[in-house]
């Protein structure tokens, strides 16, 4: 077991959301296993993703070379036994692990709706003719371009703290957010509204924390079995064998989100072309032990569903 002298080093991003997730998951497993603060040990690791020349290029993430960018280092960290365990934003997880590691524990899930953030406007239902409204996601802004052809859409990359100056400087008169970080910096305030699911889907795993671990690593698997929450992992299976089989890259516009319904699953899905001049979706029920299996295919019918040319842009 963990212990003053021989820590449990978590590793994370240095963001202050990232924090807020190493915090979290501290306290979770102090809680579960009675053991003090001193016996873990939160270690940051700068990613690629974090330089902040390339935040303030403002380029597309998959340009920059995708969700790994904020992974690589934290995941090469641990398999030199430099750190134990690794906490993730799981939105922003590549669907394959490294040989020897693996994402077996969630935490419970948080808000899934993206906040509408602006100074001056209320919802986006608001936004006048022909805003200019910043984002970094391509989902969002392949879903916005759909709804709001009329929208001037530019790149907005950053933490939440950097997004904020940037509205604050007029380089967009709006943006967008996950409940799930706000409310778990305590900054909900900054949403001007959530956006409910059916005006917007979210991204896959969005609001869910993942921490990884070594495959080869008993102890660790015992300890974080003790905070794993079941229904975020029926929940992740389902959105993520989805993502899974659609290539959840960076490269392609995709939402989805699974809900339980008691035993079963309840999974919607949307593919869009990236400037939202097409959009495709479905949705799928099924037990909750077929959760993989619901995911595969729900992602063949819309890729089925997929005219000739429709992915020729990647």
């Amino acid at each position: 077991m963990p212990s003053i002298t021989d820590p449990l080093k978590i590793g994370t991003r240095g963001s202050p959301l990232a924090l807020a997730q190493a915090h979290e998951t501290r306290a979770r497993l102090m809680a579960a296993h009675d053991l003090p603060e001193a016996a873990f040990e939160i270690v940051v690791i700068k990613t690629t993703g974090d330089n902040a020349a390339l935040i303030a290029a403002d380029k597309p993430l998959k340009e920059l070379g995708g969700k790994g960018l904020f992974t690589k280092e934290i995941e090469e960290a641990m398999l030199e036994g430099r750190i134990d365990i690794a906490v993730h934003s799981m939105k922003d997880m590549p669907v394959a692990q490294p040989e020897g590691l693996v994402l077996d524990c969630y935490l419970p899930r948080e808000d899934v709706r993206d906040a509408f953030v602006s100074p001056g406007v209320a919802r986006l239902a608001d936004l006048p003719q022909g805003a200019t409204v910043g984002s970094s996601s391509l989902r969002r802004r392949a879903q916005l371009a759909n709804k709001r052809p009329d929208l001037k859409l530019v790149e907005f990359r950053g933490n939440v703290q950097t997004r904020l100056k940037k509205l604050d400087e007029g380089v967009a008169v709006a943006t967008f957010l996950a409940m799930a970080g706000l409310n778990r910096l305590g900054m909900s305030h900054v949403a001007r509204s959530a956006i409910e699911v059916d005006e917007m889907l979210p991204a896959v795993a969005q609001g869910c924390i993942g921490i990884e671990r070594r495959l080869a690593d008993p102890m660790t698997e015992r300890l974080l079995a003790a905070i794993h929450d079941a229904p975020a992992g029926h929940r992740l299976t389902a959105e993520r064998s989805y993502l899974a089989t659609l290539d959840g890259s960076c490269e392609t516009p995709i939402a989805g989100l699974a809900m339980l319904e008691g035993d079963q699953l309840w999974l919607r899905g949307e593919i869009l072309r990236p400037d939202g001049s097409e959009a495709i979706s479905g949705e799928a029920r099924g037990s909750i032990a077929d959760a993989a299996e619901l995911g595969t295919d729900l992602a063949r019918r819309l890729l089925a569903q997929a005219p000739k040319g429709f992915f020729d842009w990647r």
